[in-house]
């Protein structure tokens, strides 16, 4: 089985070293992994979450350092005007950001007997819609510096078709569909706009779905013995995010150990 990478061993990109990088949904699982590998490059982190408790330890156990810790900030992003005025008043503080990384998500199960157009709704809130506000948001600095960096995160569910997460599905799928399209409508001002899509990743979440026997059938299913960790998808993200993947847009990367 392939071991985790230690961080000493980890890759660094000088160029992510001091730019300004926004992560949604980053107070805990992949999300705080993001977090935690942009703040060993470097980057000057701001990240929004609604799970205020493990988002402060997160800055706490990232502040001990020598370098920076990120700056957390509470928002829900089903509140597009309380979103929009956030990175507003963020921009208006301390300048546009440099990357973006959407990652905020939810993938909740649900029977198709019971989705109402109430639950609908919710959930293109909680896994879509905020990725095109948060985007949109952020452009206008990066078009004046002639450069920036977006990454979506997707999902492997919709590509395989699991049972009882349909509108999650849904969402994600259109992610892929929204990089492509922000991509070509961005390329022109040097603003890159790529999608991740993380396979099974053990994160504390994702325990609450697998037994140990689905793990175990999770990495037998893979072309790689090994289980993915958040580090494994921030390491996709931070290439696509520095300066080495100049010319890579428009495109999705699968991090999922070959499940697929």
């Amino acid at each position: 089985m392939a071991d985790p990478v230690p961080a000493a061993q980890r890759a660094v990109y000088p160029s992510l070293r001091g730019r300004r990088v926004l992560v949604t949904g980053g107070g805990s699982g992949i999300g705080a992994g993001i977090v935690g590998e942009f703040v060993r490059q470097g980057s000057d982190v701001t990240f929004f979450d609604i799970q205020e408790e493990p988002s402060l330890a997160l800055v706490e156990s990232l502040s001990k350092g020598e370098g920076r810790g990120p700056l957390f900030r509470p928002v829900d992003l089903r509140d597009i005007g309380a979103l929009q005025a956030e990175i507003a008043a963020l921009i208006a503080r301390d300048g546009g950001f440099d990357v973006l990384v959407n990652n905020a998500a939810n993938d909740d199960r649900h029977k198709l007997e019971e989705v109402t157009e109430a639950y609908w709704n919710e959930r293109m809130e909680t896994n879509l819609r905020h990725m095109f506000f948060c985007a949109q948001s952020v452009i206008g600095p990066m078009r004046a510096k002639g450069r920036g960096a977006i990454v979506n995160l997707g999902s492997i569910s919709w590509h395989l078709g699991i049972e009882d997460l349909a509108l999650y599905q849904v969402a994600k799928a259109g992610i892929e569909g929204l990089t492509r399209a922000l991509a070509r409508e961005l390329g022109g001002d040097n603003i890159r706009v790529n999608c991740v899509v993380p396979g099974n990743v053990r994160t504390p979440r994702q325990l609450r779905w697998y037994t140990p026997e689905g793990e175990a059938e999770i990495v037998a299913a893979q072309a790689l013995d090994g289980r993915l960790l958040p580090e494994d998808i921030a390491a996709m993200i931070l290439f696509l995010a520095s300066d080495d993947a100049r010319l890579v847009t428009g495109h999705n990367y699968f991090v999922d150990a070959g499940w697929l």
